[in-house]
């Protein structure tokens, strides 16, 4: 099955969503304060989301997102 990778950016907001499958979850913290990430019910990453991205200069950002 193909699955569609939802990319929304508000531009007012200075936020990046990347949905990788679209499932029922809930965001959660990541050792980064500008990143959460999209867990299903099960704790699968389906998802992430970034604060300030405008703000990304030099240095990306780089984290790993778990699987519980």
């Amino acid at each position: 099955m193909d699955e569609k990778i939802r990319i929304w950016y508000d531009p007012e907001g200075d936020y990046l969503e990347i949905t990788l499958r679209n499932a029922p979850g809930f965001f959660r913290e990541t050792s980064l304060d500008q990143v959460m990430e999209k867990v299903d019910l099960e704790g699968r990453v389906i998802g992430f989301s970034i604060l300030k991205v405008s703000a990304l200069k030099g240095e990306p950002l780089e984290l790993s997102l778990t699987q519980s």
